[in-house]
């Protein structure tokens, strides 16, 4: 199994190698980089794709200390350098995409172009931020009980039949290793008046069901970035859209990554 050590962390990576150009695609939260599935099977026959497990999920060895995602997206290009890649397509989902935002603020002349899927440059809404860090709560004190599980799913996933895998691997995570992941989530900061620095190609995928991030903030992200080549919308999809709706959302893609 492939590890990289990167920024005191032991990442967990897969490559499908080749000679097509890279694409290096990040998970969402409480996702892993087996969400990516069906795009590594859409994609790799033309390119070559990284995903990765991030602080705190999968198996990657976290390091338990506090972080943010400009730390996550250091990670992603650490990741790169490891793998002795000077561009590549940065792509994520919803955390995923906080964090590919990040690395082409840090490291523009590195990516060249951005595959964003139900993601956001601003924070957490105010208003729901109260129930999430109940979530949390509950997490720490008591584990992934059934209930808390159950909602989660609800939020990212939708449908049941693919949740019962997820929530599964969440009853495997160390209570103790939530409280970072979700402090980073929680308090990350606003980058939207520095989208207009991105100015590499970009499309944003949403799902219209998705009820974790409204579809007003893609069509705000996508009008932000001066070469976004619009917002897909994946019609019935949740939060995790590239999961659950495949289909929709890798024709667009390939569509996209062989215009560029």
């Amino acid at each position: 199994m492939p590890y990289a050590h990167i920024n005191g962390q032991r990442i967990r990576y897969e490559d499908s190698g080749g000679d097509g150009p890279p694409v290096i695609l990040s998970h969402g939260f409480l996702m892993d980089r087996e969400m990516f599935a069906p795009q590594v099977a859409a994609l790799s026959p033309e390119y070559r794709i990284i995903t990765w497990d991030e602080r705190g999920f999968g198996e990657t060895e976290f390091d338990g200390q506090p972080f943010t995602y400009w730390d996550s997206a250091k990670d992603c290009l650490g990741l790169l350098d490891h793998l002795g890649i000077e561009e590549a397509v940065v792509g994520g989902m919803s955390q995923g995409g906080f964090l590919s935002l990040r690395a082409a603020l840090l490291a523009p002349e590195r990516v060249q172009a951005l595959v964003l899927i139900d993601t956001q440059s601003g924070v957490e809404d105010p208003e729901r931020l109260p129930a999430y860090r109940q979530m949390q709560e509950t997490w720490l004190t008591h584990g992934p009980v059934d209930e808390l599980t159950q909602a989660i799913a609800a939020l990212i996933i939708g449908d049941p039949a693919v949740s019962e895998a997820w929530i599964a691997k969440w009853r495997e995570l160390p209570r103790e290793a939530m409280m970072e992941p979700t402090e980073a989530l929680f308090t990350r900061d606003d980058i939207t008046d520095r989208i207009g620095e991105i100015t590499c190609p970009a499309i944003v995928f949403h799902g219209t069901a998705d009820a974790s991030i409204e579809m007003d903030k893609a069509e705000a992200l996508s009008g932000g970035l001066p070469d976004s080549r619009g917002v897909v919308r994946i019609e019935g999809a949740p939060h995790a859209s590239n999961l659950t709706h495949a289909n929709q959302v890798n024709g667009p893609l390939l569509e996209f990554l062989r215009a560029i």
